[in-house]
């Protein structure tokens, strides 16, 4: 079956971030992700990660400016050297936390400026970062998100992604496929699993409406688990939703899986 990991920006979001970790092991993940590791010094989150026997699975690299509304500036003209400096610290963080994949956000296309030019833009970080973290032993992940939640984000199709994936021509550049996301944008989930599996480095989840936990919204998960361990699918899934009753409440999902487990 797949394992699942916890995302920690959303869930236990009662407990102070550090605490997290802790909660994470005893509802019974083996793994964590988050969106942004910097605020913390390496050692605390190293210590957090072995004293649970936790997989660090997955952080991003840097995007810009969270708390003023940037999601990434990886297709952002005049800050590709932002961006650079961005890789060399996630690759810092990575290697010390045996992180073994970092996420591209690609971020929110400006108004005014010429597609060609942020496609461009996208492409040469993108070929940069895929050549940086191969050296690195770290797989680059590329994330199309839903434009109801991020209006403008450059990225919002999968087979957008997979074209940007094709161009770069990288073979250190994978599909990250968040199934809520791409559930708003396109649906088809089930073929379009199967039609990119071999190019999908890390998958997300979420219910749609809300962004609940799965059983919480129109997603037929039960069948997309079968579907995926079926289809072959040895990676991780993060469980990147926001709990309906709180985390605890709603691990009920979660617990088959867990209790499957060889």
């Amino acid at each position: 079956m797949p394992r699942f990991n916890a995302n920690l920006t959303l869930l236990f979001n009662e407990l102070d971030f550090l605490d997290r970790f802790d909660a994470a092991r005893k509802a019974g993940f083996g793994g964590v992700e988050y969106l942004f590791p910097y605020a913390y010094p390496i050692a605390d989150l190293v210590q957090r990660l072995e004293d649970n026997g936790l997989t660090q699975v997955l952080h991003n690299l840097p995007a810009g400016d969270w708390a003023a509304g940037e999601r990434g500036i990886a297709c952002l003209p005049g800050r590709s050297a932002e961006f650079r400096r961005g890789v060399d610290q996630a690759i810092e963080y990575a290697q010390a936390l045996r992180c073994t994949q970092l996420n591209c956000l690609a971020g929110i296309a400006p108004a005014g400026i010429d597609p060609a030019r942020l496609r461009d833009t996208l492409l040469d970080n993108l070929q940069y970062a895929a050549a940086r973290l191969k050296g690195a032993g770290i797989r680059l992940l590329l994330e199309p998100c839903n434009t109801r939640d991020l209006p403008g984000f450059y990225l919002h199709r999968s087979q957008q992604a997979m074209q940007v994936i094709d161009d770069v021509g990288s073979d250190n550049l994978w599909l990250q496929y968040d199934v809520y996301h791409m559930q708003v944008m396109e649906g088809n989930l089930a073929p379009t699993i199967e039609r990119y599996l071999d190019r999908i480095g890390h998958m997300q989840l979420a219910d749609n409406p809300g962004r609940g936990e799965p059983g919480s919204g129109e997603i037929n998960y039960p069948f997309l688990f079968g579907w995926i361990d079926r289809l072959g699918y040895r990676g991780w899934i993060g469980c990147e939703y926001k709990p309906v009753n709180g985390t605890v409440a709603g691990l009920g999902w979660l617990k088959p899986y867990i209790d499957s487990r060889p």
